[in-house]
């Protein structure tokens, strides 16, 4: 086992992107049963306990990250800003998050203003939203979903760990599709 969770830690410390569980099992040249592997990942985010990166578990699968109270310190090596996104990109995107899947129509009802083109463009460059289909009505416009690199690069395995709206948003929700 210590060498399974070897070849585990490796591939986990130099992927570029999330690991499945299935990506990891596709490291041995055995069936490894999902339990055992659960349980070494488990074991690994243990032994990584109190040092300056952490093992987790995002929507993708599992990946090495720098803890949080570390960030800063790494940012020093990187002056670059990250990417400011505009308050309708944000709205756009929550509306997204907690009503999907919505038409551009839809996001417009919410927001009470016209949705630009560059906003959803945006989100979509960013990887973070995707056309999954068409409303069955005249025009058939795309109804907009969230994807797994959205809930990768907020560090969440799924919507459910989505913060939760507060009362004041949850009526402006709810009063919107009436």
């Amino acid at each position: 086992m210590k060498e399974i969770k070897l070849v585990l830690e490796t591939a986990l410390l130099v992927g570029q992107e999330p690991l499945s569980l299935h990506e990891l099992k596709k490291l041995f040249d055995f069936e490894l049963n999902t339990d055992i592997l659960r349980k070494l990942l488990e074991e690994l985010r243990q032994d990584w306990t109190g040092r300056g990166v952490e093992l987790v578990s995002v929507a993708s699968g599992w990946r090495f990250q720098a803890r949080v109270e570390y960030q800063k310190h790494l940012d020093r090596l990187n002056p670059e800003k990250p990417p400011r996104y505009s308050r309708a990109v944000m709205e756009t995107l929550a509306i997204i998050a907690y009503k999907q899947p919505v038409t551009r129509g839809d996001i417009e009802d919410i927001r009470g203003v016209t949705v630009s083109s560059q906003v959803i463009k945006t989100l979509e460059e960013r990887g973070w939203i995707d056309a999954v289909g068409h409303r069955d009505v005249p025009g058939r416009p795309a109804l907009f979903a969230t994807t797994r690199q959205m809930l990768d690069d907020l560090g969440l395995r799924s919507l459910e760990e989505l913060p939760q709206m507060e009362q004041t948003d949850v009526n402006l929700l709810a009063t919107s599709n009436e």
